[in-house]
Protein backbone atom coordinates (compact mmCIF):
# COMPACT_ATOMS: atom_id res chain seq x y z
CA UNK A 1 0.00 0.00 0.00
CA UNK A 2 2.60 2.44 0.61
CA UNK A 3 4.70 1.70 -2.21
CA UNK A 4 1.44 2.04 -4.58
CA UNK A 5 0.93 5.58 -2.34
CA UNK A 6 4.48 6.65 -3.22
CA UNK A 7 4.38 5.77 -6.92
CA UNK A 8 1.34 7.77 -7.14
CA UNK A 9 2.69 10.74 -5.41
CA UNK A 10 5.75 10.77 -7.92
CA UNK A 11 3.80 10.66 -10.91
CA UNK A 12 1.70 13.45 -9.10
CA UNK A 13 5.01 15.39 -8.64
CA UNK A 14 5.75 14.76 -12.34
CA UNK A 15 2.81 15.74 -13.49
CA UNK A 16 3.06 19.52 -11.50
CA UNK A 17 6.68 19.49 -12.65
CA UNK A 18 5.34 19.52 -16.67
CA UNK A 19 3.02 21.89 -16.09
CA UNK A 20 5.39 24.63 -14.72
CA UNK A 21 7.30 23.93 -17.56
CA UNK A 22 4.76 24.83 -19.80
CA UNK A 23 4.21 27.65 -18.13
CA UNK A 24 7.73 29.00 -17.62
CA UNK A 25 8.26 28.18 -21.43
CA UNK A 26 7.63 31.27 -22.79
CA UNK A 27 4.73 33.36 -24.55
CA UNK A 28 3.31 32.82 -27.80
CA UNK A 29 1.59 35.75 -29.90
CA UNK A 30 -0.14 35.59 -33.36
CA UNK A 31 1.10 38.94 -35.78
CA UNK A 32 -1.61 41.33 -35.35
CA UNK A 33 -2.10 44.45 -37.99
CA UNK A 34 -2.23 47.93 -35.48
CA UNK A 35 -5.17 48.46 -36.81
CA UNK A 36 -7.19 44.90 -35.36
CA UNK A 37 -5.09 45.67 -32.39
CA UNK A 38 -7.10 49.01 -32.10
CA UNK A 39 -10.74 47.19 -33.62
CA UNK A 40 -10.07 44.14 -30.95
CA UNK A 41 -9.73 46.21 -27.79
CA UNK A 42 -12.01 47.60 -24.97
CA UNK A 43 -9.20 50.37 -24.41
CA UNK A 44 -6.77 52.34 -26.52
CA UNK A 45 -4.97 55.28 -24.57
CA UNK A 46 -1.48 57.31 -24.76
CA UNK A 47 -0.73 57.72 -21.47
CA UNK A 48 2.58 58.18 -19.46
CA UNK A 49 3.82 54.92 -16.68
CA UNK A 50 4.41 57.00 -13.68
CA UNK A 51 4.16 54.01 -11.09
CA UNK A 52 4.21 50.31 -10.43
CA UNK A 53 3.40 47.88 -7.35
CA UNK A 54 3.68 43.97 -7.66
CA UNK A 55 0.60 42.53 -6.42
CA UNK A 56 0.85 39.15 -4.69
CA UNK A 57 -1.98 37.34 -6.37
CA UNK A 58 -1.86 34.03 -8.37
CA UNK A 59 1.50 32.31 -8.63
CA UNK A 60 3.69 34.56 -10.33
CA UNK A 61 1.68 37.74 -8.93
CA UNK A 62 0.52 40.73 -10.96
CA UNK A 63 1.94 44.37 -11.81
CA UNK A 64 -0.10 46.97 -11.46
CA UNK A 65 1.25 49.93 -13.18
CA UNK A 66 0.13 53.73 -12.66
CA UNK A 67 -0.06 55.73 -15.73
CA UNK A 68 -0.96 59.51 -16.71
CA UNK A 69 -3.88 59.63 -19.38
CA UNK A 70 -2.92 61.85 -21.59
CA UNK A 71 -5.84 60.62 -24.19
CA UNK A 72 -8.22 58.29 -24.33
CA UNK A 73 -9.05 56.81 -28.34
CA UNK A 74 -11.30 53.98 -27.47
CA UNK A 75 -13.13 52.72 -24.78
CA UNK A 76 -15.18 55.84 -23.45
CA UNK A 77 -18.40 53.42 -22.69
CA UNK A 78 -15.79 50.80 -20.25
CA UNK A 79 -13.77 53.24 -18.42
CA UNK A 80 -13.90 57.02 -17.52
CA UNK A 81 -10.31 57.17 -17.06
CA UNK A 82 -7.80 54.92 -16.89
CA UNK A 83 -5.34 55.57 -13.41
CA UNK A 84 -4.12 51.88 -13.53
CA UNK A 85 -2.92 49.00 -15.95
CA UNK A 86 -2.50 45.49 -14.84
CA UNK A 87 -0.49 42.70 -16.65
CA UNK A 88 1.22 39.57 -15.79
CA UNK A 89 4.53 40.25 -13.67
CA UNK A 90 6.24 37.34 -15.22
CA UNK A 91 6.94 37.83 -18.93
CA UNK A 92 6.83 33.89 -19.69
CA UNK A 93 2.86 34.51 -19.17
CA UNK A 94 2.87 37.44 -21.61
CA UNK A 95 3.45 40.22 -18.78
CA UNK A 96 4.50 43.39 -20.68
CA UNK A 97 7.57 45.38 -19.06
CA UNK A 98 6.91 49.65 -19.06
CA UNK A 99 9.55 52.06 -17.94
CA UNK A 100 8.58 53.99 -15.27
CA UNK A 101 8.84 57.75 -15.89
CA UNK A 102 10.44 57.63 -19.10
CA UNK A 103 8.37 57.28 -22.07
CA UNK A 104 4.80 58.02 -23.50
CA UNK A 105 3.31 54.46 -24.37
CA UNK A 106 0.88 53.65 -26.52
CA UNK A 107 -1.93 50.87 -24.66
CA UNK A 108 -4.00 48.50 -25.30
CA UNK A 109 -5.77 46.29 -23.60
CA UNK A 110 -9.47 44.55 -22.22
CA UNK A 111 -11.79 45.17 -19.39
CA UNK A 112 -12.17 43.25 -16.43
CA UNK A 113 -14.57 44.14 -13.54
CA UNK A 114 -13.28 47.86 -14.49
CA UNK A 115 -9.72 47.06 -14.56
CA UNK A 116 -7.96 47.54 -17.39
CA UNK A 117 -5.14 44.23 -18.59
CA UNK A 118 -2.77 44.26 -20.99
CA UNK A 119 -0.18 41.53 -22.32
CA UNK A 120 2.46 41.55 -24.84
CA UNK A 121 0.02 40.01 -27.08
CA UNK A 122 -1.78 43.02 -27.43
CA UNK A 123 -0.70 45.93 -28.85
CA UNK A 124 1.54 48.51 -26.47
CA UNK A 125 4.80 50.95 -28.37
CA UNK A 126 6.27 53.94 -27.52
CA UNK A 127 4.30 57.05 -28.67
CA UNK A 128 7.65 58.24 -30.54
CA UNK A 129 8.15 55.24 -32.17
CA UNK A 130 5.29 55.32 -34.26
CA UNK A 131 4.85 55.94 -37.33
CA UNK A 132 2.52 58.91 -38.11
CA UNK A 133 0.01 56.80 -40.17
CA UNK A 134 0.28 54.82 -36.85
CA UNK A 135 -0.86 57.74 -34.74
CA UNK A 136 -3.08 59.25 -37.27
CA UNK A 137 -4.91 55.04 -37.53
CA UNK A 138 -5.05 55.41 -33.85
CA UNK A 139 -6.48 58.70 -33.65
CA UNK A 140 -9.44 58.23 -35.88
CA UNK A 141 -8.86 55.86 -39.13
CA UNK A 142 -8.66 52.64 -37.47
CA UNK A 143 -12.35 53.15 -36.41
CA UNK A 144 -13.90 53.51 -39.72
CA UNK A 145 -12.49 50.04 -40.85
CA UNK A 146 -13.35 47.71 -37.87
CA UNK A 147 -16.12 46.17 -39.97
CA UNK A 148 -13.12 44.82 -42.33
CA UNK A 149 -11.07 42.22 -41.73
CA UNK A 150 -7.39 41.86 -42.32
CA UNK A 151 -6.45 39.04 -43.65
CA UNK A 152 -2.36 38.12 -43.38
CA UNK A 153 -0.92 36.42 -46.34
CA UNK A 154 2.29 34.20 -44.93
CA UNK A 155 3.21 32.26 -47.90
CA UNK A 156 2.31 33.02 -51.43
CA UNK A 157 -0.30 32.62 -53.46
CA UNK A 158 -2.78 34.15 -51.18
CA UNK A 159 -5.99 35.92 -52.26
CA UNK A 160 -8.91 37.95 -50.70
CA UNK A 161 -12.16 35.34 -50.79
CA UNK A 162 -14.93 38.72 -50.00
CA UNK A 163 -15.20 42.20 -50.32
CA UNK A 164 -14.58 43.26 -46.95
CA UNK A 165 -10.68 41.88 -46.93
CA UNK A 166 -7.75 43.37 -47.17
CA UNK A 167 -4.57 41.58 -47.91
CA UNK A 168 -1.77 41.84 -45.57
CA UNK A 169 1.94 40.55 -47.07
CA UNK A 170 4.23 42.39 -44.50
CA UNK A 171 5.21 38.93 -43.60
CA UNK A 172 6.37 37.96 -47.13
CA UNK A 173 9.05 41.36 -47.19
CA UNK A 174 12.90 40.79 -46.28
CA UNK A 175 12.05 43.56 -43.96
CA UNK A 176 9.80 41.66 -41.71
CA UNK A 177 7.68 42.58 -38.74
CA UNK A 178 6.51 45.29 -38.72
CA UNK A 179 6.38 46.19 -42.19
CA UNK A 180 5.20 48.71 -44.31
CA UNK A 181 1.30 48.06 -44.64
CA UNK A 182 1.43 47.69 -40.73
CA UNK A 183 3.30 51.10 -39.96
CA UNK A 184 1.72 52.95 -43.27
CA UNK A 185 -1.80 51.60 -44.20
CA UNK A 186 -5.33 51.39 -42.84
CA UNK A 187 -7.65 49.19 -44.28
CA UNK A 188 -10.89 51.12 -44.58
CA UNK A 189 -14.48 50.30 -45.45
CA UNK A 190 -14.92 51.91 -49.02
CA UNK A 191 -18.03 52.37 -51.08
CA UNK A 192 -20.88 49.29 -51.50
CA UNK A 193 -18.87 47.72 -48.05
CA UNK A 194 -15.64 47.35 -50.32
CA UNK A 195 -12.19 47.69 -48.41
CA UNK A 196 -9.04 48.41 -49.59
CA UNK A 197 -5.60 49.51 -48.37
CA UNK A 198 -5.78 53.56 -47.72
CA UNK A 199 -2.79 54.97 -46.41
CA UNK A 200 -3.86 58.90 -46.69
CA UNK A 201 -0.31 60.72 -46.83
CA UNK A 202 -0.53 64.25 -48.11
CA UNK A 203 1.92 67.19 -49.08
CA UNK A 204 0.54 68.53 -46.03
CA UNK A 205 0.85 65.61 -43.38
CA UNK A 206 5.00 65.22 -44.56
CA UNK A 207 5.46 68.93 -43.92
CA UNK A 208 4.32 68.99 -40.47
CA UNK A 209 5.19 65.22 -39.65
CA UNK A 210 7.36 67.17 -36.52
CA UNK A 211 4.44 69.01 -35.40
CA UNK A 212 1.53 66.62 -36.12
CA UNK A 213 0.48 65.30 -32.34
CA UNK A 214 -2.59 63.27 -32.83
Amino acid sequence: MNSACQHLISLLLVFSSLHVHQLTEGCSCALTHPQDAFCNSDIVIRAKVVGKKLLRDGPFGTMRYTVKQMKMYKGFDKVQHVQHIYTDASESLCGVKFDINKYQYLITGRVYDNKVYTGLCNFNERWERLSLAQKKGFNHRYQLGCNCRIKPCHYLPCFVTSKNECLWTDMLSNLGYPGYQSRHYACIQQKEGYCSWYRGMTTRDKTTINATDP
